[in-house]
């Protein structure tokens, strides 16, 4: 299955129920920073080079047309992306061109993300605040919140990214073979998900054969694989901003008795796991019933990485 990167559209009905929720808060505004909960917005695809060098910022008042700040790097990108959105350019940088906008707008009560903040930058933003005299409200999480229900698109989405990622998987497995070293499989998979239409990986691929395979977060090295060796592949991908994210382990040859022993009894918690899977439960719930199966074969220490893939 090949698939296409498509051009991400906002979630829809987002604004307003960011507006409001604002409004219940007696908030007249919000400047949203993160790039995820930027692009869930806007459509607005740009990526920061790092905190302190963004891409664009949200301004959204509770009333009228919302804002997408900029510089010229991405003024094009803008426009084209965030079509519902007033594209406003900061020759100077952010805070002079915020100050026109507040005050233009007469906005007094202004929310930030606050855990997507330098303490540099929130500190600037706190001097512009007490000169126009607008009260600031930090909030934390208050986008993801609204995020972590998904409609029935997102979850189609999420659907194909999961299944380009085993398609991607299921092109390279074949390919392994003794001699090849983990950063040749590593690249050899980040190459497909391009190819297939990911934007790019969801993290950076990890492949960790041998001793490495014991390292949850290893980095893959100039290490050779070899023949009945564990591997470990922790992948993910990226499409039309949805991560997908999984981990398989496989061995080149036959596995020791040993290694047989333990893929069972991961398959066997797995399986509890996915067994007690119900709406409404809790992931702590279904982490409890599958880690029980660990804990009860005498391996429970050894499970220090919480349920997920």
């Amino acid at each position: 299955m090949s698939t296409s990167c498509i051009k991400p559209l906002p979630c829809q009905g987002a604004l307003e129920r960011i507006r409001h929720s604002l409004k219940r808060r007696q908030l007249e505004a919000i400047l949203v920073t993160q790039p995820d909960n930027r692009r869930y917005l806007s459509g607005y695809t740009a990526r920061d080079h790092a905190i302190n060098e963004s891409a664009g910022v949200l301004l959204i008042p509770c009333a009228g047309k919302p804002w997408l700040l900029t510089d010229s790097r991405f003024h094009l990108q803008a426009q084209e992306e965030a079509a519902d959105f007033a594209v406003k350019l900061y020759p100077r940088g952010l805070f002079p061109l915020l100050r026109l906008l507040l005050k233009r707008l007469g906005i007094k009560r202004l929310a930030f993300e606050s855990h997507y903040f330098l303490h540099s930058t929130s500190l600037i933003l706190a001097r512009l605040a007490a000169e126009i005299k607008v009260e600031l409200a930090p909030l934390t999480g208050f986008i993801e919140e609204l995020r972590l229900e998904k409609d029935t698109a997102e979850l189609a989405i999420i659907e194909r990214a999961v299944l380009l990622n085993e398609e991607v998987f299921q092109e390279i497995y074949p390919t392994l073979r003794p001699g090849q070293t983990e950063k040749e499989v590593a690249q050899a998979i980040e190459n497909a998900m391009r190819l297939k239409g990911a934007e790019r990986p969801s993290f950076e691929t990890i492949v960790a054969s041998g001793p490495n395979a014991a390292l949850p977060h290893a980095v893959p090295s100039d290490r050779p694989l070899a023949a009945g060796e564990t591997i470990v592949i922790d992948m993910g991908l990226i499409l039309d901003g949805y991560c997908s994210d999984m981990t398989r382990t496989v061995v080149l040859g036959t596995p020791d008795a040993k290694t047989v022993a333990l893929f069972r009894l991961v398959r066997k918690a797995q399986l509890a796991g996915l067994n007690s899977l119900r709406p409404g439960i809790s992931g702590m719930a279904v982490d409890k019933i599958a880690r029980n199966v660990i804990e009860l074969a005498g391996q429970g220490e050894r499970f220090g990485h919480g349920l997920g893939h």
